[in-house]
């Protein structure tokens, strides 16, 4: 069913948008090496949903890791972060599902959890 993802900056109360992720698969299932198979932005509600396009087939179980480039955002609100990128490593057992990984943030903290 696919994947998708938002981002909510908690020390301002709204969705973090234009922030840059990148989508990778372990290569045979090994965490040492990725591979890129998509990007996007969030767009003004800080979602995004587009990694696999036109062709959601492509969404297989494995062991996947979302970056997001949260020091950029951060740079261009002119605020100060401790983190550079955040990166959520998470292993999907059941392509069928749909896996929706949210990014709680704030400039010196974050945490994730599985959505709906």
């Amino acid at each position: 069913m696919g994947l998708s993802t938002h981002i909510l900056d908690t020390s301002r109360g709204k969705p973090a948008a234009n922030v840059k992720i990148t989508l990778y698969r372990a290569v045979d299932g090994a965490p040492e090496t990725w591979e890129k198979t998509g990007e996007g932005v969030t767009d003004s509600d800080g979602r995004y949903r587009g990694f696999y396009g036109d062709n959601p087939d492509a969404f297989t179980a494995g062991l996947y890791k979302l970056r997001f480039q949260v020091g950029l955002y951060y740079e261009q609100l002119r605020t100060e972060t401790l983190y550079p990128f955040v990166e959520i490593v998470f292993d999907i057992k059941d392509a069928s599902q749909h896996y929706h990984i949210p990014l709680l943030l704030n400039p010196f903290g974050y945490s994730t959890y599985r959505g709906s």
